[in-house]
Order: structure tokens, then C-alpha cells, then sequence
């Protein structure tokens, strides 16, 4: 099954999940980048700043897509965790891709909790067959071992 990995990401969590899933089942990988450079802010602002985006539903123009996901049989959709849903760059994605008709799973980083992330990216993709989801909380903080054990063996049940 030809499968790809698509993913954002801001301080790397979603990164490192991404490539587990990539590395333990063989994917490509498709990382979602915007035209304009997001600033990484810390501390409260980066809260603030990113909440601001989701609320304002902001729509990144992101840079050519390097692969087509009508290409692929599965695709693995992830983002960090921003005001309780997916992040603006998703959302760009998610209305410019339209994903039809394909096996689709998705997965989540968060540093409190992720509320309904994984249903408002099932919205998102209606028309889809939705074959897994999973979340985690900072992996690069929270045993990242645990972790990486986790979203392999979750990658390779996808597969069947």
C-alpha cells in the first residue's frame, strides 16, 4: 500500500512523529510549508499568537506541494495541537488538496490536551475512509521512547 505522511509542524513533536510513522512502515513524506515564514514565539506568546491564527481562521498560502496525496492508497494527516484544533497550515491544506476517496488516519501533539482535534480534522475530510487516530502529549518532552514505541506499532496496525 502506497502511503504518505503528511504533516506540520512548529517545535518539531509533530516532526518526530511523522518520521517514526515514515521510518517504521516505509512512507513518504510530505511537510506542509507556508510561503511566509511563521515566527516561532515562546512562552505565552506562542499561545496567544497561535490561538489569534485559529481564531481569525487564517489560511497560510503554503509552498508547492513536493508530492501529489492522490498518489497514495493511505495518507497519515498530523499537526500540533493550536486552541484546541488543527493548525492554519492544515487548514489550507485540508481546503485546497481535496482529499477523496482514500484511506485516511491522523494524529495529534499537544501539550495539554488535544479536545477535538481529531474530529475537527475528520470534518475536514469527509469523504474518506477513516482507518486510525492517535495523539500524543510532547513527545520530545514526555518519554520520547514510549512515545516512538507507541506511533510504530500504531503505523504497522494501519497497514493491516
Amino acid at each position: 500500500m502506497k502511503t504518505l505522511v503528511i504533516y506540520y509542524s512548529l517545535t518539531n513533536n509533530a516532526k518526530f512523529i511523522a518520521e517514526e510513522i515514515a521510518n517504521a512502515i516505509g512512507a513518504d513524506i510530505l511537510v506542509l510549508r507556508t510561503k511566509k515564514e511563521i515566527l516561532k514565539p515562546t512562552g505565552f506568546m506562542k499561545y496567544f499568537w497561535g490561538g489569534r491564527q485559529v481564531m481569525m481562521k487564517e489560511m497560510p498560502e503554503l509552498l508547492p506541494l513536493e508530492k501529489n496525496p492522490s498518489d497514495y492508497d493511505l495518507i497519515i494527516i498530523g499537526t500540533p495541537v493550536w486552541a484546541w484544533t488543527f493548525t492554519p497550515p492544515l487548514r489550507t491544506f485540508f481546503a485546497t488538496a481535496k482529499i477523496q476517496n482514500k484511506k485516511v488516519a491522523t494524529f495529534c501533539t499537544h501539550g495539554g490536551g488535544m479536545r477535538n482535534t481529531l474530529e475537527d480534522m475528520k470534518k475536514e475530510l469527509a469523504g474518506n475512509e477513516i482507518v486510525g487516530k492517535i495523539d500524543f502529549k510532547e513527545p520530545l518532552k514526555y518519554d520520547k521512547e514510549e512515545s516512538g514505541r507507541k506511533v510504530r506499532e500504531w503505523a504497522k496496525n494501519l497497514l493491516g
